[in-house]
């Protein structure tokens, strides 16, 4: 007779579904598990997106990532530049929203848009936009043609070579510019800074309208080549009132409490105070030219100009190179302008923030 132990239907159906029940809350409370990390990896990546930077773990993720798409963003416009003009060696754009809600700022990079006496002049560009993207959009779209068409017109020839009056061609153009947002009565109310530069072989127009800022990294040293305009500024300060506007610290002092740059492309309600005339600055390049750095606020308002070139110029002077993305020495350029933005952020920058590094060295033969 058979003594091995047996077990009746109902206790082995009951074993059964004890069974099946724990397999089920087992896979519950994977599952679960599973739930809480994606939902807390989509929380880590919003915050990387749109909070500054709070532990040194997450910034190393985050400057890794911004590395990666600095570099795919920027290659193919690096490869084109290095095929057109043998001389330059690399440039990269970097923009984050920060903590808006929405991105207002916009970005120009045109290589090669203009011909001066022979030789190819490219053209850069930050504009931040405030009220809404429409005008930065605009500038965008249309402010190198203006200058490319600026610069056929107002050329005077001396002798054999074309002479320009860059702030006769830079104050045409922003006007022009101006004017043409201002016909558009929904956008009366939004506006940009621009901070534009034209970089030729023997030196680089600069016109600054707003608080954006283009700093030069020459001879190991930080060389600013523009002015921000802000409503404190005593010049700027003191035009407002002439023309019957008040500036008002009113959290940071603002054009009637409202804007807190004295000069944009669009805001036509508060014209005549706001203008669009810009600053133009001339330099001449040398051989101790490295780099121009291009940003918006977001970077000045945390970055001085100073620790901004030691971070560019230690990042172009480094030795590494990117073997992983496939474009080497160009991603230097690329890999200075996320550095920047990551450093504002961790820092706290709310704002937009946009970035232009342009490598300059060995691309003039003019002597120092």
């Amino acid at each position: 007779m058979n003594n091995s132990k047996r077990h009746s239907p109902h206790a082995t159906a009951l074993r059964r579904n004890d069974a099946v029940s724990n397999e089920t809350v087992t896979r519950f409370k994977n599952s679960r598990r599973r739930r809480v990390q994606i939902r807390e990896r989509k929380y880590t990546c919003e915050a990387k997106l749109h909070a500054p930077m709070k532990t040194r773990s997450v910034e190393s993720v985050e400057i890794s990532l911004l590395v990666a798409m600095a570099s795919t963003l920027s290659s193919e416009k690096e490869d084109r530049w290095l095929k057109r003009n043998d001389e330059v060696l690399s440039y990269g754009t970097m923009s984050v929203t920060g903590n808006r809600k929405e991105m207002e700022d916009a970005v120009s990079v045109e290589i090669g848009f203009v011909s001066k006496e022979r030789r190819n002049c490219d053209f850069f560009a930050v504009y931040d936009g405030h009220g809404g993207a429409q005008v930065a959009e605009v500038c965008r779209e249309r402010l190198h043609r203006l200058v490319a068409e600026g610069v056929e017109r107002y050329g005077r020839r001396s002798g054999n070579e074309v002479e320009w009056d860059w702030e006769d061609v830079m104050e045409g153009c922003f006007g022009k510019m101006d004017r043409e947002v201002g016909d558009v009565e929904a956008v009366r109310t939004v506006g940009t800074t621009a901070i534009v530069a034209v970089v030729a072989e023997e030196e680089i127009v600069v016109a600054n309208c707003g608080d954006s800022r283009a700093v030069m990294g020459r001879g190991g040293e930080a060389l600013d080549l523009s002015c921000d305009h802000k409503p404190d500024r005593p010049d700027e300060l003191m035009r407002i009132e002439e023309a019957g506007g008040r500036v008002i610290n009113w959290n940071g002092h603002r054009v009637l409490g409202v804007l807190a740059t004295s000069r944009s492309i669009g805001d036509q309600y508060l014209q005549p105070y706001v203008i669009s005339k810009p600053e133009v600055t001339v330099t001449k390049r040398t051989s101790k030219d490295e780099f121009l750095i291009l940003a918006s606020d977001g970077l000045w308002d945390v970055i001085s100009s100073d620790f901004a070139c030691k971070v560019v110029r230690k990042c172009l002077n480094s030795q590494s190179r990117q073997v992983s993305d496939g474009v080497g020495n160009q991603s230097r350029a690329a890999k200075a302008a996320a550095l920047l933005v990551k450093i504002a952020l961790a820092k706290g920058s709310r704002d937009n923030t946009s970035v232009i590094v342009i490598e300059l060295r060995g691309t003039t033969t003019t002597s120092s």
